[in-house]
């Protein structure tokens, strides 16, 4: 689901409230590849910074990130037994990023991450979110996240 401009607002209000707790059994993981390779992140923390300022909670290596290229925001689920991550573009002051996120091919401001959310930063840096229950085995989608990152097509390369 992707968000207005106006969401930018309601997420910065929340910020100084304590943080929410994601669920019992829940895991949520962030597949990062770029220029340094392949490298697994588990979320568990209400906002990471993104981008190629080694200050940032998760940093990019390339040259085409921006130095605060996205920002990710823990929020939880009225009403359901579950949490997720919200992405954004640029930073919480509204300032996007140089290139832009994409989530699943679409160029987004803002996006609330599903299961096998696929982003891409820029050339040749892009990310899968994994949202996995308490029954998912964490260490058996490793197979997974290599084919599912290696077999997207390059949408950077000319044609």
């Amino acid at each position: 689901m992707s968000q207005s401009k106006g969401a930018f607002r309601e997420v910065d209000s929340g910020l100084e409230k304590a943080e929410v707790p994601l669920h019992l059994g829940e895991r949520h993981l962030l597949i990062i590849e770029d220029s340094l390779g392949r490298r697994k992140i588990e979320l568990d923390k209400f906002v990471y910074s993104i981008g190629r300022d080694p200050k940032c909670n998760i940093c990019l290596w390339s040259e085409f990130a921006s130095r605060h290229h996205a920002t990710l925001v823990q929020l939880s689920s009225l009403g359901l037994d579950s949490g997720y991550y919200r992405i954004i573009d640029g930073d919480l002051d509204e300032r996007p990023s140089t290139n832009g996120i994409f989530v699943n091919g679409r160029r987004v401001k803002a996006h609330d991450l599903e299961n096998e959310d696929q982003i891409i930063f820029g050339f040749q840096t892009r990310a899968i979110y994994y949202h996995l229950s308490q029954e998912s085995d964490v260490d058996s989608i490793g197979d997974l996240e290599k084919t599912v990152i290696s077999s997207q097509p390059d949408i950077n390369k000319a044609e």
